[in-house]
């Protein structure tokens, strides 16, 4: 495996380099592979960590400086260590901001259409097959 692909893929995912060079040779030596890998392996770390709880976090207003938008969110994490962290305070903050500038149409899974859901989940379905 080149030191070359195994920057490239560091750069583009973030990974550490061991993890990188495992998933090259997993890969044959493919970065695009070895990217589709890697997400299909946080997709099953992820659902591994589902089922614990979140009894910490943070709840952040973001109001545009015209008063006429604004977005309340609450973002949960397992502990107060991580509630504390000024990065994780700040992440709360971009999603409070980025959720207003989104101006999503609806606040709750309960209100999104039928349709609607069976489109995007065709849309997301598709995206995971690329």
């Amino acid at each position: 495996m080149s030191l070359e692909a195994i920057k490239e893929l560091r750069a583009k995912t973030g990974i550490g380099m061991v993890d990188a060079k495992k998933a090259l040779d997993e890969a044959g030596g493919d970065i695009e592979k070895a990217i589709e890998s890697l997400r299909k392996l946080g997709a099953i770390k992820a659902a591994k960590k589902g089922d614990r709880d979140t009894n910490e976090g943070l709840v952040r207003a973001y109001i545009h400086s015209n008063g006429k938008m604004g977005a309340l969110v609450e973002v949960a994490c397992e502990t107060d260590f991580v509630a504390r962290n000024e990065d994780f305070e700040s992440l709360v903050n971009d999603i409070a901001m980025h959720v207003a500038a989104a101006d999503p149409l609806y606040v709750a899974k309960e209100d999104v259409p039928e349709e609607v859901l069976i489109k995007e989940k065709e849309v997301a379905e598709a995206d995971l097959k690329k």
